[in-house]
């Protein structure tokens, strides 16, 4: 199969046949052999019907559905554990991203080699204070960390070799970090692509102040991750280590101080306890051991791999 299209949606139904017959029109004028795979992320209205419904008409639609919200991360990881397509392209299912930009994103995946292509909103619809400008914010602050330099990482229109998406593991609000993600999975071919951008035809935009947040906070839990998840020794040792031997270092000067008062006679000088620097050293010591400790723990918990991306799936449809 050339192309799996991994759509993730919440409560999209008024845009879902119009999305489906537009990629279905230009898979059909390419020729492209294809499946398109709906993830329903606990809708509330009857988008599930809907696609349900465009099944009937379109045997490359396929649909799964969690049983409530879990975020599109989530729906990405699930739909991605499904796709059998050589290529795989993400959209999104508001209209906003443009189904006429496939053929050129498979190009660059298929001919000129590169492992994921982002789509770039060059010129953007959305609000100037609630989106753009947070957004241009963020992709900065993202290109310095990551060192990759996409301009738009949130953009949903990407592509990718399907060895790409089995690879990797996207949860909480990650899908802003694909690249990120894709890159230290050992994927940095990443290319970047200008992709056309419409104003929202039906519905309401999902973006929240919380999810620009939590997206920050994603950021850094991917730069430590993917240093430090097979060895957080490295990281919690090190430190423990340099922290406990400052401490260590302090506490020696401070008792040998003492002892050569004691030996020339000097009458009056300070206890090592009586001495702000000796609690500083304490404070360091345990500090460090504190760390040690905690690299200690996280190296047993790295040993067994947690169950964070089991989602409870409502249905699917009957071609799965």
């Amino acid at each position: 199969m050339d192309i799996s299209v991994v759509v993730p949606l919440l409560n999209e139904a008024e845009s879902l046949p119009e999305l489906t017959q537009w990629i279905h029109r230009v898979m059909e004028n390419h020729h492209f052999t294809y499946e398109v795979i709906f993830v329903d992320d606990g809708s509330t209205d009857n988008s599930w019907q809907v696609i349900e419904n465009l099944r009937q008409e379109y045997p490359t639609i396929k649909g799964i559905r969690f049983r409530r919200n879990y975020g599109k991360s989530a729906a990405l990881n699930t739909g991605f554990e499904a796709v059998s397509g050589n290529v795989v392209i993400t959209m999104d299912a508001d209209l906003q991203d443009c189904p006429d930009e496939i053929p050129d994103l498979y190009k660059m995946i298929t001919e000129d080699g590169y492992d994921l292509v982002s789509g770039w909103k060059k010129i953007r619809y959305d609000s100037k204070i609630a989106k753009n400008i947070p957004s241009k914010f963020f992709n900065w602050t993202t290109r310095k960390f990551s060192k990759i330099q996409l301009h738009d990482f949130n953009c949903g229109l990407k592509a990718y070799k399907n060895e790409v998406v089995k690879s990797i593991e996207v949860y909480g609000e990650m899908h802003r970090y694909i690249p990120v993600i894709a890159k230290w999975a050992g994927f940095s071919n990443i290319g970047e692509k200008i992709v056309h951008h419409q104003k929202r035809k039906f519905g309401t935009t999902k973006f929240g102040w919380d999810r620009f947040i939590n997206g920050y906070l994603d950021l850094l839990s991917i730069m430590f991750v993917s240093k430090f998840s097979k060895k957080p020794m490295h990281f919690f040792g090190l430190w423990g280590t340099v922290a406990f031997l400052i401490g260590l270092i302090i506490t020696i000067w401070l008792s040998i101080e003492k002892l050569v008062n004691i030996a020339h006679h000097v009458e009056y000088y300070r206890q090592v306890t009586d001495q702000p620097l000796f609690y500083l050293a304490l404070l360091a010591m345990i500090f460090g051991l504190m760390l040690f400790l905690a690299g200690f723990l996280a190296e047993l918990i790295s040993r067994n791999s947690s169950d964070r991306n089991k989602y409870i799936i409502r249905e699917r449809t009957s071609n799965f």
